[in-house]
């Protein structure tokens, strides 16, 4: 699949936050760093109040926080957000529904890990995800 901006690979092993910053402006944007058969690794970046869709997926997936505040709401806990900030890390494990809430007073910046090929769910899947590697 031709992609219009560099994916880190094996001849390009680094990319930095402040160059995705300049090349893609205003927020807000998602930029795709790594995208392996197995593995995708975007960068996102929202404004406050931009809020994304409840949803979940039929995998684990997480998050590292690079800049701002975000408020995530998960399945089981939605009396008690988990409230992160700059260098936090954060898990959903699979089949569990969550709501991602920026806030603060400027854009948060964070970058997800997931499997390649794979999007939000609206409906709880029957079966977790399953991985092949050879």
């Amino acid at each position: 699949m031709p992609l219009n901006n560099p994916i880190l690979d094996a001849t390009l092993n680094n990319i930095s936050l402040d160059e995705i910053k300049k090349e893609m402006g205003v927020p807000p944007w998602g930029r795709r760093v790594v995208l392996a058969d197995h593995v995708t690794g975007m960068v996102i970046c929202q404004n406050p109040g931009q809020i994304n869709d409840r949803h979940c997926h039929d995998y684990d997936e997480w998050w590292v926080i690079l800049e701002g505040e975000i408020d995530w709401i998960v399945e089981g806990r939605e009396d008690r957000p988990v409230e992160v900030k700059t260098g936090d890390f954060v898990y959903v494990p699979s089949h569990t529904f969550h709501q991602i809430f920026p806030k603060g007073d400027k854009p948060s910046i964070r970058l997800a890990l997931s499997l390649t090929g794979r999007g939000h769910l609206h409906e709880k899947p029957v079966r977790r995800a399953k991985i092949t590697i050879e």
